[in-house]
């Protein structure tokens, strides 16, 4: 790709003028960060071609034009040649269809063969200069699709839509047992367990999480079960899951058989957000992987 740094411009309208810039800019939703980054890493503010301090004062009409400094990616992170399953890619956001057994980002067990080694070496292959900024992040055992943004300022702007709840992930579990009722709200807060630095479970002194369910498939021994969470709790469906008495199939820590699948049978299976850049409404589904595919069959 070997892209030029990235630009937005803006021309000041009647309500906005007599604005100094940097609240015109605050309000275009530029970070504090990103006009730190703008002044000192080789970016530029420009205002009807020339230069400007932030303290400028904007007269209708005004072309405004930020320039964001190239990003440095870094120096710790190795590009790796793995092949991804993007699913959509453009200056901005990239979505991909991670696979199971994959971390997120390097860990002191698996340092290398992370979804981040792999973009980076995508990036490289590319001649791309960013640097990597996961949006959505899954556990190492659970598959489905990730949005990673390709840019700081794009990374704020998707930070926001997620605050706002306006960025949507739903799950696909497959769970021991069949679920009654059907469909649901598990509204209880989760913990760190007191005998486990990774565990979590769900304990009244814990942080606010709900869970919706909805169920798929019904079957005496498995139910085949939709989820979309309002709060975003470490191992959220997995502790929620096992305290209604439906472990997933796969997830030992959480008490799951491994009988039949040797990992959490979890996979993201739909993302929906409006673009930060364009305003589109973004939809992107992908089926079960193989292995919770085989558990139906």
């Amino acid at each position: 790709m070997n892209q030029p740094q990235l630009t937005l411009q803006w021309a000041v309208a009647e309500p906005e003028q007599d604005q100094l810039l940097r609240d015109f800019l605050k309000c275009k939703d530029i970070s504090k960060r990103s006009l730190t980054h703008i002044k000192y890493d080789g970016g530029k503010i420009e205002v009807n071609g020339v230069e400007s301090t932030v303290r400028r004062k904007l007269a209708k009409g005004d072309e405004v034009k930020i320039t964001f400094p190239v990003e440095k990616r870094s120096r710790t992170l190795k590009g790796e040649p793995i092949q991804l399953d993007v699913l959509y890619e453009d200056d901005w956001v990239l979505v991909i269809n991670k696979p199971p057994y994959m971390n997120t980002i390097p860990s002191r067990e698996h340092p290398f063969g992370s979804v981040a080694n792999a973009i980076t070496g995508k990036y490289e292959l590319q001649n791309y200069p960013g640097a990597v900024h996961i949006a959505t992040r899954l556990d190492r055992d659970t598959s489905g699709i990730m949005l990673v943004a390709k840019h700081t300022h794009a990374h704020h702007l998707i930070s926001k839509m997620q605050q706002g709840g306006s960025v949507h992930r739903f799950y696909t579990a497959i769970v021991h047992g069949r679920i009654n009722p059907p469909e649901g709200v598990i509204c209880s807060p989760i913990g760190r367990k007191n005998s486990s630095i990774i565990e979590r479970e769900v304990r009244e002194d814990g942080q606010k999480a709900i869970t919706h369910y909805k169920t798929i498939i019904s079957r005496p021994d498995i139910t085949v079960v939709q989820l979309k969470l309002e709060t975003g709790r470490t191992h959220q469906i997995r502790v929620h899951l096992q305290s209604i008495g439906h472990p997933i199939m796969g997830d030992d820590l959480y008490g799951g058989r491994q009988e039949l699948i040797s990992r959490q049978a979890l996979n993201c299976s739909e993302l929906n957000f409006i673009h930060p850049f364009t305003g589109l409404p973004m939809t992107f589904k992908v089926p079960l992987p193989e292995d919770m595919h085989a558990l139906l069959s």
